[in-house]
């Protein structure tokens, strides 16, 4: 049974006694609007994903609870400024999508979900701990995570194969060895480069991890960047690059890796299941010679980039509960399951209850971006959220670290610059 505010009911009743005294007064009356909260999404590279939500979870939650949700879709780059406008506004959706740390930046103007997180977590198996990571702030859960949009290593097995590869590579110095034959066979690697949302943190980040190399001590304070793990991961980034790769990478963005994988130009670079599944869906010969596996082991480790997806609930919410009533429903098996098997794993669980389900049997090819959520962090890490971490992310400190270094700079130079601008950003904040 669907569970109403205190609000709502006074609401309700209120509304019963007043019809009911207009209908002895008139014999035509003015019915009450129906109530709504409206869902900001930003818009799903697997467009069934929009329209099960649509079609699907609105309606059936309309009719059991009398509540009508309306489905905001946002295009893809575009959710973090409409989060902002709303938020400093104090006006327009009810909820939203939240990613990165979002939670944190917004703390304030986000309610407090922790009731019903662990209410979540105690019917579907508990949570992962790289969840957590994401959405509580102080103490608090600012949102519920419902996914993670991994970033993995995606690549050509038939051209790997003729270079003499009948496994993906398992570090990344065996991978820069496959790529520099594989180059040299015409098939290159692609990896981002430039300012994009996604893909360049996705494997920059983990290859600096998996180097030993970070920005910022866990106490959120002491800058590390400087450092001979840094630079290591720094020396071979720029190798990787020039080896396995051509120029045109410095300035791709998050487009640009896919449209090059697809018009067969690249036979490896790190993405989303976006890839396989524009595949299967356009190009099925190729689908069949395309597979997907984690990311290269380095000296310290394996390490992946977490991309959580989460909702919150704007604190200028007229009704708090109902919204909250709404997402306990929505993050319930019956509902949750069948909106993960339309996308077929490319939103992956933060619930242990998926780690088994059928979804998964879908499509084996899926399996690393499960496995991959043990070893996922965000950028920042091991530090905690803070605004300095998110100034870091937008002002592409680490990115710029790396691809600098493989336009030309020397190592020493560009981790200079990341020193110092780190230096400024934590010092002011």
């Amino acid at each position: 049974m669907i569970s109403v505010s205190r609000e709502s009911r006074r609401d309700f009743l209120k509304l019963t006694a007043l019809g009911a005294a207009g209908t002895m007064l008139a014999p035509a009356i003015v019915r009450a609007a129906p109530k709504s909260l409206t869902m900001m999404h930003e818009s799903s590279f697997i467009p069934p994903y929009d329209a099960y939500f649509k079609n699907q979870l609105a309606s059936a939650y309309e009719k059991a609870a009398g509540i009508k949700i309306n489905y905001e879709v946002v295009s893809v780059g575009s959710l973090q400024t409409r989060v902002t406008t709303a938020a400093e506004n104090n006006s327009g959706p009810d909820m939203t999508t939240v990613g990165f740390n979002w939670a944190f930046l917004f703390d304030e103007k986000l309610v407090d979900v922790s009731d019903i997180a662990a209410d979540i977590g105690k019917e579907s198996g508990g949570w992962y701990e790289s969840a957590q990571e994401a959405v509580v702030v102080n103490g608090k859960w600012k949102a519920i995570p419902y996914a993670n949009l991994g970033q993995l290593m995606n690549w050509r097995t038939d051209w790997f194969k003729q270079a003499g590869y009948e496994k993906f590579p398992d570090t990344w110095d065996e991978l820069l060895e496959a790529g520099t034959k594989l180059k040299k066979a015409g098939h290159p690697f692609g990896f981002e480069l430039g300012h994009g949302f996604g893909d360049n943190h996705g494997w920059l980040y983990p290859l600096l991890w998996s180097y030993g190399g970070r920005e910022v001590e866990a106490d959120g304070k002491t800058i590390v960047i400087d450092s001979d793990e840094t630079a290591r991961a720094v020396d071979f980034c720029r190798k990787f690059f020039q080896q396995t790769m051509f120029e045109d990478c410095l300035g791709w963005t998050d487009v640009n890796n896919n449209k090059a994988f697809l018009s067969e130009q690249i036979s490896c670079t790190n993405n989303a299941e976006s890839i396989l599944w524009a595949a299967k869906k356009d190009f099925p010969d190729m689908a069949k010679v395309i597979d997907q596996s984690e990311n290269p082991k380095g000296p310290k480790g394996r390490f992946h980039m977490l991309n959580p997806q989460a909702h919150a609930i704007f604190a200028h919410t007229p009704d708090k509960q109902a919204a909250k009533d709404f997402l306990r429903w929505l993050m319930t098996p019956k509902q949750l399951g069948p909106w993960y098997d339309i996308a077929v794993t490319y939103y992956q669980p933060f619930l242990h209850a998926y780690d088994d389900a059928p979804m998964w049997k879908v499509e084996p090819r899926n399996l690393p971006y499960r496995d991959s959520l043990k070893t996922s962090h965000l950028p920042g890490w091991p530090a905690p959220l803070s605004r300095a971490q998110s100034e870091t992310i937008a002002k592409f400190v680490v990115i710029d670290m790396f691809a600098k270094a493989c336009a030309g700079k020397s190592t020493r130079e560009v981790i200079a610059d990341a020193k110092a601008q780190l230096t400024q950003i934590y010092k002011a904040s």
